[in-house]
């Protein structure tokens, strides 16, 4: 079923694989699920910076959602790491566009909260329309 409020289509994302950073449980949760229903493969949630760079290196993503501070530390590294490796990523934060990063300032902002619908389209808009 459907996560409420979600309008795009169930398979907008399908047969991407999607990198999910977030240390709010119930947020991370509700990202899973918004991916899910959209036809995307969830990788993760992983909760640290350690986990999501070790993620990268496990398991490469077609893209990924991050949240700017885990757990009171900067998930910069991760930025630096996905921009490094070529993985397009949306930012989802309670800090908005003035919290980016140095050097990721081009990146899609999502502030918190956020709609799923918003989340999936942010992430479709990653990709040239072909």
């Amino acid at each position: 079923m459907p996560y409420p409020g979600c309008t795009n289509s169930p398979s907008s994302l399908r047969g991407r694989r999607v990198l999910v950073v977030e240390d709010e449980a119930l947020v991370a949760m509700l990202v899973e699920d918004a991916l899910i229903d959209a036809g995307a493969e969830v990788i993760g949630p992983v909760r640290s910076v350690n986990e999501a760079l070790a993620s990268l290196v496990r398991d490469r993503p077609d893209a990924a959602v991050l949240d700017l501070n885990l757990d009171g530390v900067s998930s910069s590294p991760v930025a630096d790491a996905l921009a490094a490796a070529g993985v397009p990523f949306v930012v989802a934060t309670g800090y908005g566009v003035d919290g980016m990063p140095p050097g990721h300032a081009g990146v899609p902002v999502l502030a918190k909260p956020y709609d799923p619908s918003a989340l999936t389209a942010a992430l479709m808009g990653l990709w040239p329309k072909g």
